[in-house]
């Protein structure tokens, strides 16, 4: 289970950053997504499909802050999924990523706490989205670019 507070040398306490669930069918992407974003000390919770991910949900003894979820699953796609999951908790973010740049794909709706982000995106990209979708500041080096 991921932790929600860090501890540094001096035992201070530093605030957590919010929890993502991930969703994506392409093993590949879903790994390199869940590695960036661990590595920018986001916890990350991982499912391959939209079943797994409402089971994740369920399951989790976490606040989910951020659904990251790819437009197109296997049995149900990523807009429902997030429905789904905001009919459940009202305050979850929906990021929506899609490989489709079709403006019928493009679900960004911010009256809605749902935003897009076309594949294929870039470590600093997929970071500068989630953070002024969450209002943080995101830190990229341009060598860690992806």
């Amino acid at each position: 289970m991921l932790q929600s507070v860090t501890f540094t040398d001096n035992d201070s306490i530093l605030p957590s950053l919010p929890t993502i669930l991930l969703v994506e069918d392409e093993p590949f992407v879903r790994e390199a997504t869940r590695n960036i974003l661990a590595n920018a000390g986001f916890p990350v919770l991982a499912a391959e499909n939209a079943a797994e991910a409402m089971r994740v949900y369920q399951n989790c003894h976490c606040s989910i802050d951020l659904l990251m979820t790819d437009l197109v699953l296997p049995g149900c796609n990523g807009l429902e999924l997030g429905r789904e999951i905001r009919r459940r908790s009202p305050e979850v973010v929906v990021l929506v990523t899609s490989g489709y740049g079709s403006a019928e794909y493009d679900t960004e709706d911010p009256s809605a706490q749902t935003y897009f982000l076309a594949k294929p995106y870039s470590r600093c990209e997929l970071l500068g989205k989630i953070g002024a979708i969450l209002g943080q500041t995101a830190h990229c080096a341009a060598s860690h670019a992806s």
